[in-house]
C-alpha cells in the first residue's frame, strides 16, 4: 500500500494534522488517474467522495441552464475555480449527501487525485474528536475561502454587464 502521509501533509484541508492523523487519512485514499477532458464527477451526482489533487489540475464547472432555463445561447458550462495541486474538491460530501453542485473535470493530461470516500473520513471524526474538530475547521475555512472567490467572479460579472 503507497504511503500518502507526505501528499497529504501539503492538502489544505489537512492542515495541522499530526503524521499519525495524516497515515489514518492515507489509510482511506485510492489514488484515480485522468486525462485532460474527462469528466471526475458531474453536476447532480450523488456526493459521497472527497477528492485531493496530488498532479495536475482539475476545473470546477457549472451549466448556467439550471438557474435561469432561458439561457439558450449558452451552450457550455462556465468555469468558476481551477484547482491544482494540494487543493480539495468534493468536501460537501462531509456535511451532506446532497447532490453534486458542479461538474469536476481533469484540466491536464496524467491528472492525479486521492479519492476519500466521506463514510470513513467522518468515522475517523467521530472515533477521534480532536481529528474532527481540526478537519471541520479546516474545511470550514476552505468553503469561506472558495465562497468569496466565487463571490468575486460573480460581481466582476455583474460589473462587466453593466458596463456594456
Amino acid at each position: 500500500m503507497p504511503n500518502y502521509v507526505n501528499i497529504l501533509k501539503q492538502a489544505d484541508i489537512l492542515y495541522r494534522m499530526t503524521p499519525t492523523q495524516l497515515e489514518m487519512v492515507g489509510n482511506l485514499c485510492q489514488e484515480r488517474f485522468y486525462h485532460s477532458g474527462e469528466i471526475i464527477f458531474p453536476e447532480g451526482a450523488s456526493s459521497d467522495e472527497l477528492y485531493i489533487i496530488i498532479q495536475g489540475e482539475v476545473e470546477i464547472l457549472v451549466n448556467p441552464k439550471l438557474i435561469n432555463e432561458h439561457l439558450e445561447k449558452v451552450q457550455q458550462s462556465s468555469t468558476i475555480a481551477t484547482l491544482r495541486r494540494g487543493q480539495s474538491f468534493g468536501e460537501v460530501a462531509l456535511v451532506d449527501r446532497g447532490l453534486r453542485s458542479a461538474t469536476a473535470q481533469a484540466a491536464q493530461n496524467n491528472t492525479r487525485l486521492l479519492a476519500i470516500p466521506s463514510d470513513h473520513l467522518l468515522q475517523l471524526c467521530e472515533t477521534y474528536p480532536q481529528f474532527g474538530y481540526r478537519l471541520m475547521l479546516n474545511l470550514a475555512a476552505d468553503l469561506a475561502l472558495k465562497i468569496r472567490s466565487t463571490n468575486l467572479l460573480f460581481r466582476e460579472e455583474l460589473l462587466s454587464r453593466h458596463k456594456n
